[in-house]
């Protein structure tokens, strides 16, 4: 079940300082892909510090629209962090401690306007950002395969590929095709024992681009970022 907003407890608030879990607030541009990828690893994944409990949330699970795109999308977390912070201090958390909470923006390239003030805005506030560059598919092709060459910003030649991975087509069972929708879906066995793999292919491929201009980062993803420095997860 995905946490949302709705479900947050103040009572966290009132924990014992060493027993607070982090709180991590994460934004997701995609309804679908993105928010039931977040909750696969949760449920899956191998935590790095076991004692170390996170509460994650999607934070904008109830939001539709224009609202998703990265500028809006990052704007919204801005005001989050400003309120999670706020709380944080009140708790007496500190600032450097490991479950300060942290905000967590999802989103890709795709034909997105704003990209460099997105990041530029992100970066200002203290939001954190997993960034894929067509699109998120990219990450979840590198559980597969590797991939080095541009994709010309085209998400459709990352889908294609994911699609006719045979791999991939098992996990959606014997019908021999995968629709669309069905693609948008995290099925069980597509990510499996894929995680070591996709972070060192994700490194290779980071590693070629240095300019500030976002856009020209193709391909590029740091999923693997938020995975592990957001929700504590080493492995899945």
């Amino acid at each position: 079940m995905v946490r949302t907003r709705g479900r947050e407890s103040v009572q966290r608030a009132r924990q014992p300082r060493g027993e607070r879990a982090r709180e991590v607030f994460v934004f997701t541009e995609g309804e679908v892909t993105e928010p039931e990828f977040v909750e696969w690893v949760v449920k899956n994944g191998t935590r790095a510090t076991p004692e170390h409990r996170v509460h994650h949330f999607i934070a904008n699970a109830q939001v539709s629209g224009a609202r998703r795109k990265p500028v809006p999308l990052v704007r919204d977390a801005v005001d989050k962090l400003k309120k999670a912070e706020r709380a944080a201090k009140e708790a007496g958390l500190r600032q450097d401690a490991w479950n300060w909470p942290q905000v967590w923006c999802l989103f890709d390239r795709d034909q997105h306007q704003g990209i460099p003030t997105a990041f530029a805005e992100a970066r200002q506030a203290g939001v954190r950002i997993a960034y894929s560059h067509p699109c998120f598919e990219l990450w979840r092709l590198l559980h597969f395969q590797n991939y080095t060459s541009t994709f010309g910003g085209v998400c459709d030649s990352v889908v294609d590929r994911l699609k006719h991975h045979p791999r991939f087509i098992e996990s959606y069972g014997p019908a021999g095709s995968v629709s669309p929708d069905d693609a948008k879906r995290i099925r069980p066995g597509q990510l499996d024992d894929g995680y070591k793999k996709a972070r060192q292919y994700a490194e290779r491929i980071n590693g070629q681009h240095g300019g500030p201009d976002q856009t020209r980062w193709d391909p590029y993803t740091n999923v693997w970022q938020f995975v592990e420095d957001g929700l504590g997860i080493a492995d899945y």
